[in-house]
């Protein structure tokens, strides 16, 4: 991707006028990564408006990350002294241990007030996050009920709230907030890979073509295992049509569809159909450009 993406409605700058003027009272954030991009998914902006809280890393939708890199973002923010928990917001799994480090964060303060006679109440959570990061699914499942509005479209929460869910926690939750401009080509690719970023104001087929050719060079095998190929193609395009071919996505006169390939190409990974599969791995270079 040549061209830098700018994507900034108004309401994401509400948004982070909304964390800046709340931020004092909370207790702990929770900031939701997702587990396939911890780098893209991450607003760098976070760090100004919440440095001042301790925090806690949810993995989140680890169940279509590389379990080996996963494990490999667990150790990396271990070794900068924050937990990570991987987590599955539509499933509810490791919800208890992201509890249980939230409360893990608030027992110095509690205890310091209970030396001096005082209660901390309720532990109070921000929850932070990009779009489609899984911010509202999450607190669905923590508040048991559907309280946050979903939806698998970027930017669907809106407003402020604070949403009660047990005597002892509340949750404050935030629309997604991305930054104003996405300077980096690989981040703005890994952003549109998992539908952070709108379908609508991208190449949909300049994103699919560059996953795959992102897919045949670390995932080869899993790629293979889903189109039934006997052996790889040796450039993208051919991959494509081949896939094109293979799923019926042919206009008439034997013409392949490039759109409707695309689009199945980049639902079956966003799904986890092709496989698990991790963009990002926590390493010191930065990701090598999938266009050359």
């Amino acid at each position: 991707m040549s061209q830098h993406i700018n994507w900034y409605p108004g309401h994401m700058k509400k948004t982070k006028d909304l964390i800046t003027e709340n931020i004092k009272l909370v207790d702990v954030v929770v900031e939701v990564l997702d587990g396939r991009i911890p780098i893209s998914s991450r607003n760098p902006q976070f760090d100004d408006l919440i440095s001042t809280k301790p925090r806690v890393v949810a993995l989140n939708k680890f169940d279509l990350a590389d379990p080996k890199n996963l494990d490999s973002w667990i150790a990396y923010y271990k070794s900068v002294g924050i937990s990570a928990i991987p987590v599955n917001s539509l499933t509810g799994e490791g919800l208890d241990r992201l509890l249980h480090e939230i409360k893990y964060l608030c027992q110095a303060k509690q205890d310091k007030l209970a030396g001096k006679g005082r209660n901390l109440g309720a532990v109070r959570v921000m929850i932070v996050g990009i779009p489609n990061a899984g911010k509202s699914s999450l607190i669905n499942k923590l508040v048991g009920k559907k309280t946050a509005k979903t939806g698998n479209r970027p930017g669907v929460t809106r407003g402020k709230q604070w949403i009660r869910i047990r005597k002892d926690l509340e949750l404050f939750d935030t629309p997604g907030i991305l930054w104003p401009k996405i300077d980096d080509p690989i981040v703005g690719m890994n952003l549109a890979y998992t539908g952070a970023i709108k379908d609508e104001i991208l190449n949909i087929e300049d994103i699919a073509i560059n996953l795959l050719e992102f897919l045949m060079k670390h995932y080869p095998g899993l790629l293979m295992n889903r189109y039934k190929l006997e052996e790889m193609p040796e450039d993208r395009l051919e991959l494509m049509e081949f896939i094109a071919r293979k799923r019926g996505c042919i206009r008439s006169g034997n013409e392949v569809d490039y759109n409707k390939v695309s689009n199945l190409i980049l639902d079956e990974f966003r799904k986890g159909v092709i496989g698990k599969i991790s963009l990002e791995s926590p390493v010191i270079e930065p990701p090598v450009d999938i266009e050359e």
